[in-house]
C-alpha cells in the first residue's frame, strides 16, 4: 500500500504582512525547515532590503534557499522550483516539516500546481525582446505584442514590469505562440507529492501601508543604502532581476545624485506599498488557500492557526 503524500506548509501574503514571522513560529512549534519562496530573498546581497529573515532568526530554525544566489545572476519559477523540491525532500530526510514561505505568488502556485514546460529561448532572442524594448519603450513594445498575438499579447502584464515584458516578447518570438497559450495547451508538470495547506496574510492598505512605511525607515537605519552602495558597485544589468527589488532603483538614483534621499525614500515607500497591492490581489485570484487571513500576522492569528497546523499534521490522506 502506497504511504499518503507527505504534508507541506505554505504561507503566502504580501510584503510585510508578517508572514517571515509566522514561519518562524510554526516552525519552532511543529519541528520545521523554512524554505524560502520569495525571488528577492533569494539573493545573498540584498539581506536587508528584501527583510530577510536576520541571523538571529535564522538561528532560531533551519532556513533554505535565502541568500543562496548571486545577484548576478537570474532567478525565476523555473529555476527557483527545483531547488524548492529538493530543500523539501531533505527537511523530510531530517525529520521535519517543510515550511514554504514568501510574497512571490508564481513560485507558490508553481509549488503547488506544476508548471508548464515551455521551450527554451536562445540567448540571442532573449537579447532582441531587450534591445525592442530599450529602443522603442514600454508602450510601443506592447503594441507590438499586441500586433503578434492579438488575443494575449501583454496580457495581464503590469506597467513597468520589464521582466516579464521581455519573457512574453521572447516567447513569442521563439515559439510563435505567446505564454498564456502555452500554459493552456501544456498541462503543468507535477513538481512534488505532498498534500498542503495553505495560509495566506493579507491586511488591507489602511493598515499595512503605514506599517511598510515604518519598516523602510528601519532599513535605512540599519544599513539599507549602504547595501544598496555595494550594489551600485558592481556595475550590474539594470535588467537583472535584483535590480528590481523594491527600493532598490530608488535608492540607486539617490546614490547616482539624481535625486535627494528624502525623495528617495518617498518614492520607495511608495512602490511597497503598490507592489503589496499587486501581491493581495493575486494572492485573492490565484491562489487557493484554506485559510485567509485579512490583517497582520498577531498572537491573536497564531492562536487560530495553531490548531489548524497541529490537525493538518496528524491527518492522514488517502
Amino acid at each position: 500500500m502506497r504511504a499518503p503524500p507527505p504534508p507541506v506548509v505554505v504561507i503566502g501574503g504580501a510584503t510585510g504582512s508578517g508572514k517571515s514571522a509566522l514561519a518562524l513560529d510554526v516552525a519552532r512549534a511543529v519541528g520545521g525547515t523554512i524554505v524560502n519562496a520569495d525571488s528577492m530573498q533569494i539573493y545573498a546581497e540584498l539581506r536587508i532590503l528584501t527583510a530577510r529573515p536576520t541571523a538571529a532568526e535564522e538561528a532560531l530554525a533551519p532556513h533554505r534557499l535565502f541568500g543562496v544566489m548571486s545577484v548576478r545572476e537570474r532567478c525565476s519559477a523555473g529555476r527557483w522550483l527545483p531547488l524548492a523540491v529538493d530543500a523539501i525532500a531533505a527537511a523530510r530526510a531530517d525529520g521535519r516539516v517543510p515550511i514554504v514561505v514568501g510574497g512571490t505568488g508564481l513560485y507558490l502556485k508553481a509549488l503547488i500546481e506544476g508548471l508548464s514546460v515551455i521551450p527554451a529561448v536562445a540567448p540571442a532572442v532573449r537579447e532582441e525582446a531587450r534591445s525592442i524594448l530599450d529602443d522603442g519603450g514600454e508602450a510601443a513594445f506592447r503594441a507590438r505584442l499586441r500586433a503578434l498575438d492579438p488575443v494575449d499579447g501583454d496580457r495581464a502584464v503590469p506597467p513597468g514590469d520589464r521582466q516579464r515584458l521581455i519573457r512574453s516578447m521572447e516567447v513569442l518570438l521563439a515559439t510563435g505562440r505567446s505564454l498564456p497559450d502555452w500554459h493552456r495547451r501544456a498541462p503543468p508538470v507535477a513538481s512534488v507529492r505532498a498534500r498542503f495547506a495553505v495560509l495566506t496574510l493579507e491586511p488591507d492598505a489602511q493598515t499595512l501601508n503605514p506599517a511598510l512605511d515604518r519598516r523602510f525607515d528601519r532599513m535605512l537605519a540599519s544599513g539599507a543604502l549602504d547595501e544598496a552602495r555595494a550594489l551600485l558597485a558592481l556595475g550590474l544589468d539594470s535588467a537583472l532581476p535584483a535590480m528590481k527589488a523594491v527600493g532598490v532603483r530608488e535608492l540607486l538614483s539617490h546614490l547616482r545624485g539624481e535625486r535627494s534621499l528624502k525623495d528617495a525614500t518617498e518614492a520607495a515607500k511608495g512602490a511597497t506599498r503598490r507592489f503589496a497591492k499587486r501581491q493581495r490581489t493575486w494572492l485573492r485570484h490565484q491562489l487557493q488557500a484554506d485559510r485567509r487571513f485579512d490583517e497582520q500576522y498577531s498572537e491573536r492569528i497564531w492562536q487560530k492557526i495553531l490548531p489548524f497546523i497541529r490537525e493538518f499534521l496528524l491527518t492522514r490522506a488517502d
